[in-house]
């Protein structure tokens, strides 16, 4: 069991940010990554579209024979993390992984004024995830503000340019004037646009992400669960899966990834 890779999984490109995450830290881990290209970008959906979508990519990724399930997706997590908690942790021994209390509780660390901001998709703010995961903390004062937009950006490679900025600026602007000192880019697909939002945002304002803090509870939990794999003479396995089209989110996924994405095959999953 040791042996069998860590199940990533997003709605597009943005888990790969995760993935970087714990490839990092992780180096001899096998990695299975699946972006639901047929469906994103699941912001601007209803929670229970979302719900299904997203336990159904888990589904396949539970039979395919994965020691770890990494929501890396804070829509996704907000929708169907206690579903799925219950159907993989608890009913299948695989533990499950999110991204929306590492990121809280870095954020917390962070702040120097109490101040915090929080930029995600629609349908993360409507959920409240990010409010409920700051609720224990005493005078914190919260900013949120949905990025619709971002996501498509992301998912057509564009990070840069005048379309770009003025769309940011829309989002940004009335963040920054609130007087926040940290920035939770509660989407994983915001880290890739981190050089506009951090010039409009400002040197002052401390961006938090949250692959890294994921990555570290990715080790925690297979330290803890004694699922490290033990084998260091075959090199790690990293495999790559889109749900639908793969003409973009290949090339896309090499240029943010790097060389170590190499054929990105297609994974059929019944919604």
């Amino acid at each position: 069991m040791d042996s069998a890779p860590i199940g990533i999984f997003d709605s597009g490109l943005g888990g790969l940010t995760v993935a970087r995450s714990v490839i990092d830290k992780l180096p001899h881990e096998n990695i299975m990554y699946v972006g639901d290209t047929a469906n994103t970008p699941y912001g601007p959906k209803p929670v229970a579209t979302v719900r299904k979508m997203a336990l159904s990519v888990m589904d396949e990724l539970a039979s395919r024979g994965v020691k770890m399930l990494v929501i890396a997706c804070n829509t996704a997590t907000a929708a169907a993390l206690r579903d799925a908690r219950e159907r993989y942790e608890v009913d299948a021994g695989i533990p499950v992984v999110e991204v929306i209390q590492p990121a809280a509780r870095k954020a917390v660390a962070a702040t120097r004024n109490r101040k915090v901001g929080i930029i995600a998709t629609e349908a993360t703010v409507l959920s409240g995830a990010y409010r409920d995961a700051l609720a224990a903390v005493p005078d914190l004062e919260i900013v949120q503000q949905a990025c619709p937009e971002f996501v498509s950006f992301v998912e057509r490679g564009i990070t840069t340019g005048p379309e770009l900025l003025e769309v940011a600026r829309s989002y940004l602007e009335p963040v920054k004037a609130s007087g926040v000192d940290t920035l939770i880019l509660g989407c994983t697909h915001y880290p890739l646009l981190t050089g506009v939002i951090s010039y409009l945002m400002g040197d002052n304002v401390t961006l938090v992400s949250s692959a890294e803090s994921t990555a570290n509870d990715v080790y925690a939990q297979l330290t803890k669960r004694d699922l490290l794999r033990t084998d260091r003479e075959q090199p790690p396995k990293y495999e790559f899966f889109g749900t639908g089209s793969l003409d973009s989110f290949a090339p896309l996924a090499r240029r943010f990834l790097g060389p170590i994405v190499g054929e990105v095959e297609r994974m059929e999953v019944t919604n």
